[in-house]
């Protein structure tokens, strides 16, 4: 297992005959170990604090469905779930930790859209490195409204480098490109064919690993290792 990684995020939608999901690798934002950016004074510290809250609360519903997963029998060994046997209980289960997930990411989704629309987008310098990556995370998981998500993405893209982490820009760069039915350029976005976890829509492919490489992201190959180490419960989620 390639080491570096401290703490790793899943997050699931249903498509027809798949299931999608993202690895979030959160080191203070994606990076491999020795990576992560140095901590900065907020100069908005009330914001802090509320980025902060919201994001432990979308990581607690994902760490119980993580957690759960890997602990059933009808998981295999690269970590995924055949949900067709699930049995009744453990089905109901299953939709609503769920349940739960979209709940919050609803909430969530509201929320920084106010904020965003109001003062526009969190950056390092207001809110600090760990309460920045969190806004990042809780767009990545506002896919029921990707119009919201790609206005935040122009507005990321226009932001000094140093206000905003990288890996995080190209992780949402490829989940805005997959939602608006294009291919993604870093291979973030992952599928579940064939009980097997592989990128979703890729531009050229051969050369993908370069382009992670310039971001910082570990090469493909590596991600898909972590990803599935996190579903069969190998990794501590913090």
């Amino acid at each position: 297992m390639p080491a570096g990684y401290s703490a790793v995020n899943t997050i699931k939608e249903q498509l027809p005959a798949a299931l999608v999901f993202t690895l979030t690798l959160l080191l203070g934002h994606i990076a491999l170990a020795g990576e992560a950016p140095t901590t900065r004074e907020a100069s908005a510290p009330a914001l802090r604090d509320q980025l902060l809250d919201r994001v432990k609360k979308d990581q607690q519903a994902r760490k119980a469905v993580i957690e759960w997963t890997a602990n059933n029998e009808h998981v295999s060994e690269n970590g995924v779930l055949d949900e067709d046997s699930l049995p009744p209980e453990d089905k109901l289960k299953h939709d609503g930790l769920w349940g739960e997930v979209a709940r919050i990411d609803a909430e969530n989704t509201l929320w920084l859209k106010e904020v965003v629309n109001e003062r526009g987008w969190p950056t390092y310098s207001e809110v600090g490195v760990d309460a920045g990556d969190a806004a990042w995370l809780m767009l990545q998981h506002a896919d029921k409204d990707p119009e919201f998500q790609r206005q935040c993405l122009d507005l990321i893209k226009s932001l000094p480098k140093q206000e905003v982490s990288q890996q995080n820009l190209a992780a949402l760069t490829d989940r805005v490109l997959i939602a608006e039915g294009k291919n993604q350029v870093y291979g973030t976005q992952f599928v579940v064919r064939d009980g097997e976890w592989v990128p979703l829509r890729l531009d050229d492919a051969e050369n993908v690993d370069v382009r992670r490489a310039e971001v910082g992201l570990p090469p493909l190959a590596e991600y898909k290792e972590v990803l599935e180490a996190v579903m069969r419960g190998e990794i501590e989620i913090d």
